[in-house]
């Protein structure tokens, strides 16, 4: 198996999972309709664990832009792979949508909610202040780097870390997802974003693409400064770009900390 075909075949797996629990919960008639965020955060995180086992030894099983960003950023992985990565990750993203649209056929026209319909496919935030829902996905993937560097510098019994890993992502999931619903992975949300727009999805409603935007650009700045951080303060190794890239998410966060504020004086 190519590193291509394991990162397409590990992120259409990563969809199946995540986005099939997804869809349990919130499709109308299905028997796992209401079990709720906890069932959704062990599905996700099952599903990267899932996924890692799959294609980990093709491709290291990054599944996630922001990921593969990350890594290359730190000199983990080199810069000439990542397009490749990507539009892998991309391809599997949308061709695991198609299978969870498949799978949930008869249930589409039983649910009314567009909004139930497009969180299978995509994120949507609780409260919607983009300056803040891009805080939400800097800090969530700057954890998850932080994270699976740390992972991997410690050893475990041989076939455990992606166990760790989906762990992981389940810790994310419910301490910081309830903002956002936690996107941390560009090709998770846009993918099957992709998916939603085309499919024939009864009274589906819009894909919002005007939020598109914020799982994008926040996981990237997230990913790269969790893996940066960790170069600097676990490895020891000082970088111009940690500090380039710490002074754009920091200016991201006063301008959502000012902007809040600003909204509630005015209230």
């Amino acid at each position: 198996m190519t590193p291509f075909v394991g990162e397409l075949i590990g992120t259409m797996i990563l969809i199946i999972f995540g986005g099939g629990v997804v869809g349990g919960v919130l499709m109308k008639k299905s028997k796992s309709e209401g079990a709720g965020w906890i069932v959704i955060t062990i599905g996700w995180g099952l599903a990267v664990a899932m996924g890692v086992y799959a294609v980990g030894g093709a491709s290291g099983a990054h599944l996630n832009p922001a990921v593969t960003i990350g890594f290359a950023t730190i000199g983990d992985f080199a810069w000439a792979d990542v397009p490749m990565y990507i539009a892998a990750q991309m391809i599997g993203a949308i061709v695991g949508a198609v299978i969870v649209y498949l799978q949930y056929l008869p249930h589409w026209r039983e649910t009314e909610d567009q909004d139930a319909k497009l969180s299978v496919f995509a994120t949507i935030p609780a409260i919607r202040h983009p300056l803040s829902n891009l805080t939400s996905e800097i800090i969530g993937t700057f954890v998850l780097l932080l994270g699976l560097l740390s992972i991997g510098a410690n050893e475990f019994t041989e076939g455990l870390n992606p166990l760790i890993v989906g762990a992981l992502i389940i810790a994310i999931g419910m301490s910081l997802g309830g903002t956002t619903g936690y996107a941390i992975n560009p090709a998770r949300d846009l993918g099957p974003r992709i998916a939603h727009f085309f499919l024939p999805i009864p009274g589906k409603g819009k894909s919002d693409w005007g939020y598109a935007w914020v799982p994008i650009v926040g996981p990237v700045l997230g990913g790269a400064f969790g893996a940066l951080f960790y170069k600097q303060f676990f490895i020891g190794e000082n970088s111009a770009a940690f500090w380039i890239v710490g002074a754009i998410v920091l200016a991201v966060l006063l301008a959502a900390q000012f902007s809040v504020s600003k909204g509630l004086k005015s209230e």
